[in-house]
């Protein structure tokens, strides 16, 4: 038996230590994010670069980490750098350049989880009326299509097209809009070539309409075009916003990784059963096709590649997007601190 004076010291010690253990947060509320709904801006939320965003929501990833996610869309790309930079959103989903364009125009944002690794965007001519191509430089006085919806889609013709020594005035380059018979257009000969994304590439090359000249679902595709790996689509959002909620990007962070690992194993069963109908177009086939086709380019892990943020800011100086790239700072375009815990959480 202790001695009084050792008995009150213990018993002093022993409130001292069960006050400090009531003054500590639950672990739970450690890990609760700030905000229990955001607003996420998306262009084309039902397109393969968002895919990751759809099995997040379907799965009810969102949901495990404490957040309602509401989405935004039928937004043109530059409508979601809006709305992020205006704080219309407090979340964007799109390419990373959107975060260099944002910080040259004085409104820096930051992304803090990939979902793809290449723009998965592929250059088509048409074999009807440009049987006799054989290099890009047959390109000169063509008519080339691009999606209204995909900047992207632009930056691909006109890259492969600086490339072959041909600018703007050679060709004629015309959007099309997201309900455009884009085969019909082909077809009929008015357009010689398509810049598009899947599903529609992959449906083109089946029916042997197209055949592709540059090609970014792929990894070694992305390279041979950009001269590395070119980061594309992510999620991001103002700096400010980053500082005040650190738990909720977090959270975004975790349930989009926990969708990247899921897509590494999931088969074709498990993609069919998960995405939503409307999403498939009305041909299954053509969908998975199209996944398994661009498979490579989705983020195994949600973290930014290495030389991925140079390459992008590279390519938007020489295409003149941005007219003083040497500005960017590329460390205030992206962190891969929140990646980095979530594969280590989820083991992507």
């Amino acid at each position: 038996m202790l001695q009084p004076g050792l008995q009150r010291r213990a018993f002093g010690a022993g409130i001292a230590c069960i006050a400090g253990v009531l003054a500590m947060p639950a672990l739970g509320a450690l890990n609760k994010p700030e905000l229990t709904r955001v607003l996420l801006a998306v262009s084309g939320r039902s397109s393969l670069s968002n895919l990751p965003l759809t099995i997040a929501a379907q799965l009810g990833y969102f949901e495990s980490v404490g957040l309602q996610v509401d989405f935004t869309d039928a937004l043109e790309e530059p409508q979601v750098q809006q709305a992020v930079g205006s704080g219309a959103a407090q979340v964007g989903a799109g390419m990373f350049d959107h975060t260099l364009y944002l910080q040259s125009k004085g409104q820096p944002c930051r992304a803090f989880v990939l979902m793809a690794r290449s723009p998965q965007v592929a250059l088509g001519v048409a074999r009807k009326s440009l049987a006799w191509y054989r290099h890009t430089a047959d390109l000169k006085g063509c008519v080339i299509g691009v999606p209204a919806s995909v900047p992207t889609a632009g930056m691909v013709a006109r890259l492969v097209l600086l490339r072959a020594g041909l600018g703007p005035a050679d060709v004629s380059i015309i959007e099309v809009d997201a309900h455009a018979d884009v085969p019909a257009l082909l077809r009929q000969g008015v357009l010689d070539v398509i810049s598009h994304t899947d599903p529609m590439m992959t449906m083109l090359e089946q029916r042997g309409e197209i055949s592709i000249i540059a090609d970014t679902r792929t990894l070694k595709g992305t390279t041979e075009l950009f001269g590395g790996v070119l980061p594309s689509s992510c999620l991001y959002v103002t700096q400010e916003f980053m500082r005040r909620n650190p738990l909720t990007v977090q959270s975004l962070c975790d349930a989009v990784v926990r969708a990247l690992k899921w897509l590494q194993t999931a088969g074709p069963g498990d993609i069919l059963k998960t995405v939503p109908e409307a999403h498939l177009a009305g041909d299954r086939a053509l969908f998975l096709a199209a996944v398994d086709r661009s498979r490579e380019a989705i983020s195994p892990d949600g973290l930014m590649p290495d030389g991925g943020p140079r390459t992008a800011r590279r390519v938007l100086g020489t295409l003149g997007v941005i007219a003083r790239p040497e500005l960017i700072d590329l460390s205030r375009a992206y962190t891969n601190e929140f990646a980095e815990r979530a594969k280590e959480k989820f083991r992507a």
